[in-house]
């Protein structure tokens, strides 16, 4: 029997450790794309002055997704490793609620970067014409949309969020193990949880439909929108239009299992690097720092 509990106890050891450095791998590597991103769209608004509609929402997402990763994954992979007590009652309301918002903008933001996208590469028409000269200026209020409403939405959490108490998790308690989200009652819990699914619902069902619509342009036009747009510069729409779908495809197809939170945060880790691989300016930015350092480097 003692043999049969030290096994356990190595295998819950070993599973704890697998899980921790998941997270911790996941984390590190998602903050440095993420931040990676940033500092070279940072470096093309100060060389260039402006950045495109695709780039300055795909920029946002990079934020969100680093805001994302700052406010779960660290505080779980640190609770992963056994540490608690990471925040007070006003720490955790002011955690969660940045969490909320930013899991919520990055559906919000990668929807708007596949309809965006396919207005983009869509036929011109009388009206379609009109709106593709609008999406430059129709970005930045976008995102304030986007923010005041889920801030709005996310208002609960800072609400019913608080420090770890000891003892049995009550009822209607969402354990985030750093943290609590304890809504009270039913009735409060029910009325979150479904605010939440249709937003999502909204912008995902949104997401692929856009995001199938490119699909189905790309496959119907793909020679003659290719010798069209060549000549137009066409070649980078399609780039950005194969991104999106990438970076779509990323969001909506992880599945849900015990490790959902590690799951969920993979589209905040990998999408940096699949803009990375797939913009050009970006791309370059980053070449330059690297021969840069490398310069600096070998001078030392």
């Amino acid at each position: 029997f003692l043999i049969k509990l030290t096994n356990y106890g190595t295998t819950m050891d070993l599973c704890v450790t697998i899980k921790g450095v998941s997270f911790l791998l996941q984390t590190g590597m998602g903050i440095l794309g993420n931040t990676v991103v940033l500092l070279a769209y940072t470096h093309i608004v100060y060389s260039e002055s402006k950045l495109l509609p695709v780039d300055m929402i795909l920029c946002h997402l990079a934020f969100v997704n680093l805001m994302l990763l700052l406010t779960r994954c660290i505080p779980q992979t640190m609770t992963v490793f056994g540490l608690r007590d990471l925040f007070n009652d006003p720490g955790c309301k002011v955690v969660i609620y940045a969490y909320r918002i930013g899991r919520a903008l990055s559906v919000c933001v990668t929807c708007m970067l596949s309809v965006f996208q396919a207005v983009t590469i869509a036929p011109a028409g009388p009206c379609l014409s009109r709106l593709k000269l609008a999406i430059p200026s129709l970005v930045l209020p976008s995102f304030a949309g986007l923010w005041l409403l889920n801030m709005a939405i996310c208002i609960a959490a800072p609400l019913f969020s608080m420090a770890p108490r000891n003892g049995t998790v009550p009822a209607f308690t969402l354990n985030l193990g750093f943290c609590h989200v304890d809504f009270r009652d039913s009735l409060s819990y029910v009325i979150n949880g479904v605010a939440l699914s249709i937003r999502d619902f909204a912008f995902v069902a949104l997401m692929v439909g856009s995001s199938g619509y490119i699909l189905l342009l790309l496959h119907r036009h793909s020679r003659n929108v290719r010798g069209i747009r060549r000549s137009h510069g066409g070649g980078a729409e399609t780039r950005a239009a194969k991104t999106v779908l990438t970076l779509v495809v990323l969001y909506v197809s992880p599945v849900v299992a015990d490790m959902r939170v590690f799951f969920s945060s993979c589209y905040a880790s990998l999408s940096p690097f699949f803009i990375i691989s797939s913009n050009k300016k970006v791309k370059a930015k980053i070449c330059l720092y690297s021969d840069s350092i490398e310069m600096y480097l070998q001078v030392i």
